[in-house]
């Protein structure tokens, strides 16, 4: 069983998703892959993750780095997981590029070299948008590309970590 709850953002409406103890799911309204993860067996609760959830938000939200993780279990291919492992490396107000990522995925499996657009994939499918922090991954250029929830919230969570 899974659990929701929603949470007001100055850049929209979010919704939470939890089972037990941890988030398994965060994101904005019409966001791509919206739910992507979300079980069909749903209630609405405020149940103590959330509340953590919530904490951080506000922290986050009020433009501060918050200093605590809220636990995460977000679901996915073994690849998925990995790329989303290095995403929570990623300091606050810090990019980096997807093929940075990509490098540091080959050379953790003994590889030459693995695909920045297979790497783009995994970024992109990320269940728990903002916490793990997927907008934080940019082009090789610099350039602002692939955010699920669209680019003008990638610009704005950039800006509010001083990262733009």
């Amino acid at each position: 069983m899974q659990y929701i709850s929603y949470y007001d953002s100055l850049l929209g409406k979010i919704t939470l998703a939890a089972e037990d103890d941890a988030l398994v799911g965060l994101w904005f309204e019409e966001q791509k892959y919206f739910a992507s993860t979300m079980s069909y067996d749903v209630a609405e609760a405020e149940l103590p993750i959330f509340e953590e959830v919530k904490r951080w938000l506000d922290i986050y939200f009020s433009g501060e780095c918050p200093d605590f993780m809220p636990r995460l279990r977000p679901k996915g291919t073994a690849f998925r997981e990995k790329v989303w492992e290095i995403l929570l490396r990623i300091p606050y107000g810090k990019t980096i590029t997807y093929n940075d990522i990509a490098k540091e995925i080959a050379r953790g499996s003994g590889k030459e070299k693995m695909s920045a657009q297979a790497v783009g994939g995994a970024v992109g499918h990320n269940p728990i948008s903002v916490i793990i922090p997927c907008h934080r991954v940019i082009g090789t250029n610099g350039s602002l590309t692939g955010y699920a929830g669209g680019l003008h919230l990638k610009e704005a969570l950039l800006k509010l970590e001083k990262s733009l």
